[in-house]
């Protein structure tokens, strides 16, 4: 992952009075999965409409795939797929008959249609209409459509948020499985376990800022104050020391005795660290 895929620079943006983005600045790496990371509202909806060309920026600049977004051709939009809140699914048509729609505009060979449908596990829902499918059946579809092209960089918007945490597993297999084959993708969510699972780097955002960036781990890391280990004994008490020279001879003879039943560090969440930073919780508006 040494090319720049992505460049943002300086990028701020208004909606009347409002500014919504303000002095963005990222590099994403191609085949990397990075998640910007934040409530409803920071912002990460805009600025995924800004790095496809949907909106201009009014300051800064975005450059994808070292083509400045003011000067995209209609050939560049091949090279995106996109999952964003309005899947535009047809509602009366089978999950075939609306892939091959989208087919028949990318010129792409029928037997396309039937592999997406395979990887993203609809196979046998092909002839079923969208209206019959359950929320995540729709999902697993409209990243289907996104697949369909075998684009260069997925926009993947709160993939899996209001599904069932089976659906959402699946999800989440599909899209590290689109990093394996060599996809850039660019994950927004407000789940904070699902982006440390997933994502290379993430940002957060708060009204329009970003606050932090960073490898998942590595930011949790940084921002571990309390330095502390829990450990749960055999006799069912909880002990909490100081990470330190002085107790490292207490935690061994805790070892040696088995006495210990489960030893944990104290690092904080992503979603931990976001609030100390901002005091908002990634439910706020």
């Amino acid at each position: 992952m040494n090319t720049d895929c992505i460049s943002i620079r300086e990028v701020g943006k208004f909606f009347g009075d409002r500014k919504v983005l303000s002095n963005i600045n990222l590099t994403i790496s191609e085949g990397e999965i990075f998640g910007l990371l934040g409530p409803s509202g920071a912002g990460k909806t805009t600025l995924i409409k800004i790095i496809t060309a949907q909106l201009d920026a009014d300051e800064g600049e975005v450059f994808v795939q070292g083509v400045d977004t003011r000067n995209f051709e209609k050939k560049m939009y091949s090279n995106f797929g996109m999952v964003l809140d309005n899947t535009g699914l047809y509602n009366r048509m089978s999950c075939y008959d609306n892939l091959l729609i989208f087919a028949d505009l990318y010129k792409i060979n029928k037997k396309r249609i039937t592999e997406v449908l395979e990887k993203v596990g609809l196979s046998d829902a092909s002839k079923t209409s969208v209206d019959k499918l359950s929320k995540g059946m729709r999902q697993r579809l409209t990243i289907a459509r996104a697949l369909l092209h075998n684009p260069s960089i997925l926009f993947l918007d709160e993939p899996t948020t209001g599904l069932d945490p089976s659906t959402a597993k699946a999800i989440r297999r599909l899209i590290l499985n689109e990093r394996d084959n060599g996809k850039t993708i660019f994950l927004t969510t407000h789940n904070m376990m699902e982006a440390t699972e997933l994502c290379h780097n993430v940002a957060l955002l708060n009204d329009g800022h970003i606050v932090e960036y960073g490898v998942p781990d590595q930011i949790c890391r940084k921002y571990n104050t309390k330095n502390m280990i829990n450990i749960l004994t055999k006799d069912n008490k909880m002990l909490s020391l100081e990470n330190n020279v002085q107790n490292a001879d207490r935690i061994a003879e805790l070892l040696r005795n088995e006495m210990v039943t489960s030893i944990h560090s104290t690092e904080p969440t992503l979603e931990t660290v976001f609030m100390d930073l901002t005091g908002r919780t990634f439910e706020s508006e």
